[in-house]
């Protein structure tokens, strides 16, 4: 097995950025750390990549364009997060974010947002966005003119990007409809509250639950599905206006953001513990709704690992030229209940 810079930054107990400073002679390292990796990578018998010799001639420095729909929308405070941290690991190979957020599903705001990276002089995009037509051309054009792309946490069908980095959403719904099959005493009458029907991952949880109630024979039906567009007084007002016109709703499958509103209607119509609720995310309002007991149970996704491994992939692509197999790198489900979390 080649011998890596990361298995030379391990042994040497340095970073992976001072050892490429070492190998590509960049300077700016201490002299005894200098010798160090030097003689570590010699006795591994280390061999530079191509790949990696050709990045680091690069006359300028490889800045990857993020555009997230994290405006009032928490769960992507993980993502950046985990953004950030690879920045920072590899900052020292001069890779860096131009970071830029969006507020909720608009599709021109987001070709507009997508476009301001591009102008920005980007030369690679990780995103997470709608999944249209409009938006699919786009990619697609950005592809053809030399810009990879990679997609964050919901993917995008028709494009050529590189690799998608999220949960598997056919399994998350499956295992919500499993979820509640367990926990109702009586047949499932379930309200679905989505964040948009433009969003892949959106709808796919949708999708496999409504999947698995039919393959499992679970005794389980739609009544309403609504969109909260992953705004809070959107979910309220829809929720509410849901559980006032049907009110034989037992249940609430939360596909989306948006839960400190479907809260807020459950307990003004009085139904707080009265109704099974499941959503997704260990955000500090799912956090607390499921210790209240007002949600069941959450599934969480490792948003962390979301924003990390994106950019980590897309540095391997640069510096390596490799490609994840397959281009889909599923996130774990986990489970979150009241003793759990």
């Amino acid at each position: 097995m080649a011998i890596t810079i990361k298995d030379i930054a391990k042994i040497s107990n340095v970073s992976r950025g001072t050892v490429d400073r070492v190998l590509n002679n960049r300077g700016g390292v201490n002299r005894e750390v200098e010798l160090r990796v030097k003689k570590i990578a010699m006795d591994l018998g280390y061999k530079p990549n191509r790949a990696g010799k050709a990045l680091a001639g690069r006359k300028k420095p490889v800045k990857i364009g993020c555009l997230l729909p994290g405006v009032d929308n928490p769960f992507f405070d993980d993502v950046i997060e985990g953004l950030r941290a690879a920045e920072k690991e590899l900052s020292d190979y001069g890779f860096s974010l131009e970071l830029v957020l969006q507020k909720g599903y608009h599709v021109e705001t987001h070709l507009e947002a997508i476009q301001s990276l591009v102008d920005k002089g980007v030369d690679a995009i990780c995103l997470t966005t709608v999944d249209v037509p409009l938006i699919t051309n786009k990619l697609n054009e950005l592809v053809q003119s030399g810009i990879p792309i990679a997609t964050i946490n919901s993917d995008v069908k028709g494009t050529s990007r590189l690799f998608y980095v999220g949960c598997n959403y056919i399994q998350c719904g499956k295992t919500a409809a499993g979820m509640l099959s367990l926990i109702m005493k009586e047949p499932g009458k379930t309200l679905i509250v989505t964040g948009s029907v433009k969003m892949q991952g959106h709808n796919n949880r949708i999708h496999g639950f409504y999947k698995e109630t039919k393959q499992n024979h679970l005794d389980i039906s739609i009544v309403d599905v609504v969109e909260s567009q992953d705004d809070d007084e959107t979910a309220y007002r829809v929720t509410k206006e849901s559980l006032l016109q049907y009110p034989e709703i037992n249940s609430i499958y939360i596909a989306a953001a948006g839960v400190a509103g479907v809260c807020r209607a459950v307990e003004e119509l009085g139904l707080a513990k009265k109704l099974y609720l499941i959503s997704f995310d260990d955000i500090p309002v799912t956090r607390k709704a499921v210790l209240d007991g007002i949600i069941d149970a959450t599934i969480c996704q490792e948003p962390f690992e979301q924003g990390y491994q994106a950019v980590k992939l897309m540095f391997d692509y640069f510096i390596e030229g490799v490609i994840p197999k397959g281009g889909l790198i599923y996130t774990k489900n986990i489970i979150k209940i009241k003793q759990n979390i």
